[in-house]
């Protein structure tokens, strides 16, 4: 077998994270309704979100889906100019997050053809990941950042091997400063310090996914990443300290030609300012050095750890809690006065041994929010079977959103129009339906509110012109109201629904219904008129 075959695997990793992209873009005609009509425009919006969250994961920033809307939204307002508002450029986010990058949360496996093994290889792409964090420590909420492929791909525009990025910035870095083009040498610091901090969160991922489950992490992907933790360490801060005392000698002498000499000129001033920032950034890639120097030891102990409890797992004898424990118990109660030397064996933990004297001079935090910070681990399961139950449960949270309106629909066609207080009254106090819990029946009650006036004729046309797509099996107002009318036929003959509010003053009140937290809650609303045409 030719040689240069060896790696195709490899090479079909990084066709396939660009074939998902565009499959899971081209011929979607959500793109439309937020004025995207072509696809290169499509295609910018895409890697304007990607880099965004790169941004944010290198800076170690929360990314909600609001910081997302608010940065297309200030992207379309100063360069798109698409006719969209805020809301819309939020639903785009979600659209770009969720459809597009997230694949409407199906694993992602493209097959190449492994020329070792004769035969088609599964390669599982994921561009992004997700976890908890509390703004302001009370609000939860998802935060979005770039996994490795993620990185890879947005490394891979720059036409340059991920392994080769810190020399060759480094070399056009130095090159830069000796012919003091420090505007240019600016962007390479930066760079430079980039590199540094993804290498830095590639370990801290490395020994998440070890706590999780060492055997999941391969030997192979071990050793690659320790290699490239040395080159990475290697006398970087050497080089780098005597990077940042060559750039104090330069700022020195131009501080004291403005001080002593004469007013610096133009040029000198904003060489003077590039001169300070990349001293600022030399200053963090030391620091950054040092972090991946702690992590990279801290990597190697904790893998040899996991690997050694896993080998003496082996060792443990495993028996029956029945046959040994019970059974002999109901044979013989009273051997339940030595039970302890049963239980005892369990309560044992091992005790640390090792002071660590870093935790001495850490900020120290309040219990609630170490508390906070365990909750944000993350543990892995068998992504198929979760992605399934996952489904399940969307499918589940589904019929409950559209159960609540059809209860909305059926009395306001039983009465030609109806108020939300009249709704009340004739449920009876029966609310289990119509008010599943507090966060669906006011999500569904807004959505009718913004969209005021659906016309149903337009909802089906629309329908009938566009390519089916597959749910994202999340609710949508347009989908769940035509689904509705497919399957109850006495609605067939609406042609719109008018959503608005009765200046009267009126305060419509729910008691005891429960909220997603499972907390009983009393609600209050402004009378609302639910009109069918």
């Amino acid at each position: 077998m030719d040689s240069f075959l060896n790696n195709f695997p490899k090479r079909m990793k990084n066709v396939g994270s660009y074939a998902f992209l565009f499959k899971n873009s081209m011929s979607k005609t959500t793109w439309k309704q937020y004025g995207f009509e072509d696809f290169y425009e499509q295609t910018n919006m895409i890697f304007i979100v990607l880099l965004f969250i790169m941004e944010q994961s290198l800076k170690d920033e929360p990314c909600t889906m609001d910081d997302i809307g608010g940065f297309i939204d200030m992207v379309n307002m100063r360069s798109f100019k698409k006719p969209i508002s805020y809301m819309e450029c939020k639903e785009l986010g979600d659209f770009i997050i969720n459809v597009i990058l997230g694949n409407e949360g199906k694993v992602m496996y493209f097959k190449g053809y492994d020329f070792q093994e004769e035969g088609y290889k599964d390669i599982h792409i994921s561009f992004i990941n997700n976890k908890p964090v509390y703004i302001d420590d009370e609000v939860r909420r998802t935060s979005y950042y770039l996994t490795d492929d993620g990185y890879n791909l947005m490394l891979s525009t720059l036409e340059m091997e991920s392994n080769m990025l810190l020399t060759i910035h480094e070399m056009i870095f130095k090159l830069h400063i000796e012919k003091a083009s420090y505007d240019k040498a600016v962007d390479d610091i930066k760079n430079i310090f980039n590199q540094m901090r993804i290498q830095y969160q590639r370990i801290r991922e490395a020994m998440r996914k070890i706590k999780q489950n060492a055997l999941s992490y391969s030997v192979l992907d071990y050793k690659i990443l320790l290699e490239d933790n040395l080159e990475t360490i290697g006398d970087t801060s050497k080089k780098f300290s005597g990077y940042r005392e060559n750039i104090r000698e330069r700022v020195r002498e131009l501080e004291d030609k403005d001080i002593n000499i004469q007013k610096l000129d133009k040029e000198d001033t904003k060489n003077l300012e590039n001169l300070k920032i990349i001293e600022n950034y030399l200053s963090r890639a030391i620091d950054e050095h040092q972090q991946i120097l702690k992590t990279h030891f801290e990597l190697k102990s904790l893998y040899t750890k996991e690997l050694e409890d896993l080998s003496q797992m082996t060792l443990i004898k495993r028996f029956n809690l029945r046959t040994e424990l019970y059974d002999k118990v109901l044979k013989n109660p009273e051997s339940l006065r030595n039970i302890e030397y049963f239980i005892r064996p369990l309560l044992n933990q091992e005790v640390d041994k090792i002071y660590n004297i870093n935790k001495s001079v850490e900020i120290q935090k309040p219990i609630r929010s170490r508390l906070k910070d365990e909750d944000e681990e993350v543990l892995e399961f068998d992504n198929e079977q979760w992605q399934e139950e996952k489904i399940a449960k969307q499918r589940e949270k589904l019929k409950l959103y559209n159960g609540s309106l059809s209860v909305i629909l059926a009395h306001a066609h039983e009465n030609n129009g109806i108020s939300l207080k009249n709704l009340k009254e004739g449920l009876n106090g029966d609310y289990s339906q119509l008010i599943p819990n507090v966060e669906i029946f006011k999500e569904i009650v807004i959505e009718l509110l913004r969209n005021e006036d659906i016309d149903i004729p337009e909802l089906k046309k629309e329908r009938s012109e566009h390519i089916a797509e597959n749910s994202a099996l999340e609710f949508q107002l347009n989908e769940s109201i035509l689904e509705l009318m497919d399957s109850n036929p006495y609605l067939e003959d609406i042609k719109k629904i008018s959503t608005y509010r009765i200046n009267d003053e009126t305060t419509v009140i729910f008691e005891n219904v429960n909220s997603s937290a499972g907390k009983i809650k009393r609600i209050y609303c402004s009378n609302i008129y639910f009109d069918l045409i």
